[in-house]
């Protein structure tokens, strides 16, 4: 499999949208693990591009239960991987990362107050 690492600076926005989960195998129900023997992890981030309106939904695996993520919330993904594989003839591209770790909240601009007469 090759892995080819992930410049996550250039991704724009990263969010929560299904919270942490056990990968489970599924003919077996059994979690998965690591080549290290700990628990694998999954949680659903939504990636929306700088220069995009459109976002799209990743699945992120990561060794060990992240704490402290819940959708909704702004994600950090250290060390952020995408992994080409091919099994059984099909192919496809999964993500990995060292860490998913709790984000910033976002800065939310101040409002502008309309109108501009004084009384």
């Amino acid at each position: 499999m090759q892995r080819i690492p992930v410049d996550v600076a250039r991704l724009g926005s990263l969010m929560c949208v299904v919270p942490p989960e056990p990968r489970v195998n599924q003919e077996t129900g059994a979690i998965r693990t690591d080549a290290d023997g700990t628990e694998t992890w999954v949680v659903g981030v939504s990636v929306r591009q700088l220069d995009r309106r459109r976002a799209d939904v990743i699945e992120v695996t990561v060794s060990g239960e992240p704490k402290g993520i819940t959708e909704g919330m702004r994600v950090i993904l250290n060390d952020l991987m995408a992994v080409a594989w091919e099994i059984d003839g099909r192919k496809g591209t999964s993500f990995r990362a060292s860490a998913v770790l709790p984000g910033a909240a976002p800065v939310t601009p101040p409002v502008k107050q309309r109108g501009g007469g004084e009384s």
